[in-house]
């Protein structure tokens, strides 16, 4: 069952236009509109005074749907009902397993009907098409603002292709108001896209914030990234996405190293687990004991170590442990063995754990459960966290010198998705110290392996 939406008023469906006429056409949308309210007025209607969010997207499943006409949506790169509904419809014509993100087996038949499509001239090669873009309600139902989606697309380069539109979600209890967001979408091979760089700066809205989301790998060298990256009062991205962990992970500090005010999705899920884990010890006594830890085990869901990575990173950065060692180890179980030296040169040991789960959930690489410990037995510091019960009987039969004087349970998170945790992202920006510092160590435990 397809996730509820909320109702859309189009003020302008997409419409292609050449590049420079991008301003002319925002402006004539807004000089046109017209709807009829039930006293016959006219709503007044907010026009993108909050921020601009430009949106990087190299992922293919948005624009096979689009150019087969399973969505009809803005090509925006933000996964929502509307696309997860296209991806099921898709999934379900073609007898595939229904899944809210493409699996590879999925990706496969879209690819192969596009190519059938091409072959018989059936498909535009930018495949866009118009449509209702739900895809960014979860930003647009807060702020009326202006999206940019960058799209590359793969074929031969014809240069890049522009469309405008304009979208209002209608709430009941505002009816009298359309709160909009305006849509710049721009497609062609990441080359073209390049080239026409320059020009993307002065589409932003002068005097607002200004937010990069890049849902690729971030890539110091990338021309494009480092301009945009210039211009952006933050660049947002998501290590759950992350193919190589350890060396995107590395990306992001040299980016930090050079001033770029970044901010990571996925540390943002990290949010409850930081907060339980302090809350452990703000007792006196246990707040005494912190120096006493020196065993910490976290395990993670198989696919992605980010988070696990950073979360290890913060408890180091807060405790002041520096990584003097790193190994791993892959198998049924991906272990990742790490020895700090803390405090009055204590060695200290935590070990990561990859586990595989039969019900994987939305996000790669969520923490399963964390275990803190002393080989001191004296020591009143051991605590157990974990996301569900399952995960706390692991750890309490994980063994160790110290049983776990403090049980707490990470509460089921409804704010996981990216969608949701972008709407809340943009409401602040500049520079994270809390993060970067965790960044930095965590940056730290990979050097060791080279």
């Amino acid at each position: 069952m397809a996730p509820q939406t909320s109702t859309i008023f189009s003020l302008q469906a997409p419409k292609d236009i050449s590049l420079n006429e991008i301003d002319a056409e925002l402006n004539q949308i807004w000089q046109s509109y017209g709807i009829t309210g039930e006293d016959g007025g006219l709503p007044s209607a907010t026009r993108a005074t909050t921020f601009t969010l430009v949106v990087y997207e190299p992922e293919e499943t948005q624009y096979l749907l689009a150019a087969l006409g399973f969505y009809n949506g803005p090509i925006d790169g933000i996964l929502g009902p509307q696309m997860v509904a296209a991806l099921r419809e898709f999934q379900k014509k073609h007898k595939l397993p229904e899944t809210e993100t493409a699996t590879q087996e999925t990706l496969t038949v879209l690819r192969e009907e596009f190519a059938k499509g091409q072959r018989g001239g059936e498909h535009s090669a930018a495949g866009l098409s118009s449509g209702s873009p739900r895809i960014a309600d979860e930003i647009a139902l807060r702020n009326p603002c202006r999206i940019i989606a960058l799209f590359p697309i793969a074929g031969e380069d014809e240069g890049v292709k522009a469309q405008v539109s304009a979208y209002c979600p209608i709430q009941k209890q505002s009816s009298s108001t359309l709160i909009c967001c305006e849509y710049i979408t721009l497609s062609g091979t990441a080359a073209a896209l390049e080239r026409i760089g320059g020009m993307i700066p002065a589409l932003l809205i002068g005097g607002l914030p200004k937010f990069l989301w890049w849902k690729a790998t971030p890539d110091p060298n990338n021309s494009l990234f480092k301009r945009l990256a210039a211009v952006c009062n933050n660049v947002i991205v998501d290590s759950c996405n992350f193919n190589e962990p350890e060396s995107d992970l590395l990306h992001l500090e040299e980016l930090v190293e050079t001033g770029v005010p970044l901010a990571d999705l996925n540390w943002r899920r990290l949010a409850s687990w930081q907060e339980l884990t302090a809350e452990a010890y703000d007792s006196p006594n246990r707040r005494a004991a912190l120096k006493e830890i020196d065993r910490v085990t976290i395990d993670y869901e198989k696919g992605n170590p980010a988070q696990a990575l950073l979360f290890l990173g913060w408890l180091a950065s807060r405790l002041q442990w520096q990584p003097v060692s790193y190994e791993k180890e892959s198998g049924d179980y991906d272990i990742t063995r790490i020895r700090f030296i803390a405090q009055e040169q204590r060695q200290v040991e935590a070990e990561l754990a990859g586990v595989p789960v039969a019900d994987v959930g939305d996000i790669v690489g969520d923490l399963i459960a964390l275990r803190l410990s002393s080989t001191n037995l004296q020591a009143d510091c051991g605590t157990v966290i974990c996301s569900e019960t399952g995960g706390c009987m692991r750890m309490e039969t994980h063994g160790g010198a110290q049983s776990a004087g403090l049980f707490q349970q990470v509460t089921s998170l409804s704010e996981q998705k990216a969608e949701a945790l972008l709407s809340q992202q943009v409401q602040r920006w500049g520079r994270e110290s809390l993060f970067e510092e965790s960044l930095g160590v965590t940056a730290n435990i990979f050097k060791l392996a080279n």
